[in-house]
C-alpha cells in the first residue's frame, strides 16, 4: 500500500495519512501539508514561567528551570461513597479530572514540562503517538494550540480509510484542533515502530520547514514529564494527604504518573503505600520504567519495587477493552455517587481498587484509601456505552410528556 493524502477538511481534520510501513517513500513532499498558524509567530520566551522543584526534591538530577501555565491546581479532595466497600474503610477521591475541561486528568500535569521544554528548544512542531481515543493525543492537541504549536498525532488504530475515521471521542477534539492525523497499525510497538515514524517527520518538516519538532513518548512518560506528578506530589503535601490517608490508588498505563508519585512520596519520607492498578502491559513492565526513571535522575538507592505496588490481574481484555463487569461498575458508580469514571483507565482503577478492598485487604496499609481521578472522561463518548444504558433500568429512565393536559407515560 502505497502512502497517500486523503482530504478531510470538510469533517474537521485538515490532514489524515496513512503509514501501513515504516519504509517512508522519498517522494513523500511534508511541504504540501505543513502551514505555519498566525499564532506561531508570537514570542515563545512569553510562555514560560520560571520553576523550583520543593525542597525535598532538590536531591534529583535534571531539574526543570521553567514550565507552562496549562492546568488548574488544587483539584479538590471529597469523600466517595463507593456502594460495597467493606466496613471498615473510607475512601476519598482527588478530582484531577477537574485540571482543566479539554485539558481534564494527568495528562495536562506532564505537558506543563514537556511544552515548556518545546519552547526552551524553539520548536514549532509537537509529534506523540497513542491509540486512536488517545487521552494523552488529545491533551498534545489541545495544549499545543494554546501555545500556538502544530499538532502531530501518531494514532495506532484497524483503520484501513479515511471513512473509518471517526468524529467522536478523543477523535472529535483531535479534529477540532486541526491536528495532524497519522493511522499505523493497532499494535505498532513505541520503540521499533512508532519512534522511527515520528523522527522521520520531524526530519521532514525540518527538511521542507526549517522547523524543529519535538517528540513526546506515549503517554509522556519520561524524566521531563515525570517532574509534572513531582509537583503533584507537592500539592498532596500541602493539601494534608500524607496525614490524613494510607494508601493512594491510580489507573496506571505508561508508568509516568506511577514514577512522579512513587519517587515523589519516597523522597517526602511519606508513610502513603502508593498503588498503580496496571490497566496495560504488567508489574516488570512498570517497574522497570519507575528504575530507568530512578537512575536518570540519580536515585540509586532505592528500587521501584521498594516504593509501588502494580496491582495486576484487572486490564481485563486488554488495554481500551471493556468488558461488561467494568461498564457495570463505572454506571453504578455514576449513577450512585455522580463520578464519571471513563472505560480505559479510571474505570479499571476503580474496578480493581474495589475488588482488592473486598478480596484483599490486606494489601492496604491502612483504611483511609484515597484514589487519583486522572481524568479520561472522552473516552465515554466512543459509543462503547450506549447498549448498555438503554438496556438497565436505572440509566433508561425515559418517559414521554407530550400532552400538558395529562400526565407522562
Amino acid at each position: 500500500m502505497s502512502h497517500k493524502l486523503f482530504s478531510l477538511a470538510a469533517l474537521g481534520i485538515r490532514r489524515f495519512i496513512l503509514f501501513p510501513r515504516t519504509n517512508f517513500g522519498n517522494n513523500y513532499n511534508i511541504g504540501r501539508i505543513l502551514r505555519r498558524t498566525s499564532g506561531i509567530s508570537r514570542d515563545m520566551s512569553d510562555m514560560l514561567e520560571e520553576y523550583t522543584v520543593p525542597d525535598w526534591a532538590e536531591r534529583l538530577q535534571n531539574k526543570p528551570t521553567h514550565r507552562v501555565k496549562l492546568a488548574h491546581p488544587d483539584t479538590p479532595i471529597d469523600e466517595w461513597k463507593i456502594p460495597d466497600i467493606p466496613h471498615g474503610f473510607s475512601v476519598h477521591i482527588k478530582r484531577d479530572d477537574m485540571t482543566g475541561s479539554t485539558l481534564s486528568g494527568n495528562k495536562v500535569r506532564k505537558l506543563e514540562f514537556l511544552l515548556a521544554d518545546a519552547v526552551k528548544h524553539n520548536c514549532r512542531h509537537v509529534i506523540t503517538c497513542g491509540g486512536v481515543q488517545s487521552n494523552h493525543c488529545r491533551a498534545v492537541a489541545v495544549a499545543s494550540r494554546q501555545l500556538g504549536l502544530e499538532p502531530h498525532l501518531f494514532l495506532r488504530g484497524d483503520i484501513q480509510s479515511k471513512s473509518s475515521v471517526e468524529c467522536n471521542g478523543n477523535l472529535l477534539l483531535d479534529r477540532m484542533c486541526g491536528a495532524d492525523l497519522y493511522i499505523v497499525p493497532r499494535q505498532s510497538a513505541y520503540l521499533t515502530e512508532l519512534r522511527p515514524r515520528m523522527l522521520r517527520l520531524a526530519e521532514l518538516i525540518k527538511q521542507q520547514t526549517g522547523e524543529s519538532s519535538y517528540l513526546i513518548p506515549v503517554g509522556g512518560s519520561n524524566e521531563v514529564g515525570f517532574y509534572g506528578y513531582i509537583q503533584v506530589m507537592e500539592e498532596l503535601r500541602k493539601q494534608g494527604v500524607l496525614e490524613r490517608f494510607d494508601d493512594l490508588i491510580f489507573s496506571c498505563g505508561s508508568g509516568g504518573t506511577a514514577a512522579g508519585l512513587a519517587i515523589g512520596n519516597y523522597l517526602t519520607g511519606s508513610k502513603l503505600r502508593i498503588h498503580g492498578v496496571a490497566v496495560s502491559d504488567d508489574a516488570a513492565y512498570f517497574h522497570s520504567h519507575v528504575n530507568e526513571m530512578l537512575s536518570a535522575l540519580g536515585l540509586a538507592d532505592v528500587k521501584s519495587e521498594d516504593i509501588v505496588d502494580i496491582v495486576e490481574g484487572y486490564k481485563g481484555k486488554g488495554y481500551g477493552i471493556s468488558s461488561p463487569g467494568e461498564l457495570d461498575l463505572i454506571t453504578e458508580i455514576s449513577c450512585k455517587t455522580g463520578i464519571i469514571l471513563d472505560p480505559v483507565y479510571t474505570g479499571k482503577g476503580a474496578y480493581g481498587m474495589w475488588h482488592e478492598l473486598k478480596r484483599n485487604p490486606d494489601r492496604f496499609h491502612g483504611k483511609r484509601i484515597l484514589f487519583l481521578h486522572t481524568g479520561g472522561v472522552f473516552g465515554l463518548y466512543d459509543g462503547r456505552m450506549d447498549a448498555l444504558l438503554k438496556s438497565k433500568a436505572d440509566t433508561n429512565k425515559i418517559k414521554f410528556w407530550l400532552d400538558k393536559n395529562s400526565d407522562y407515560s
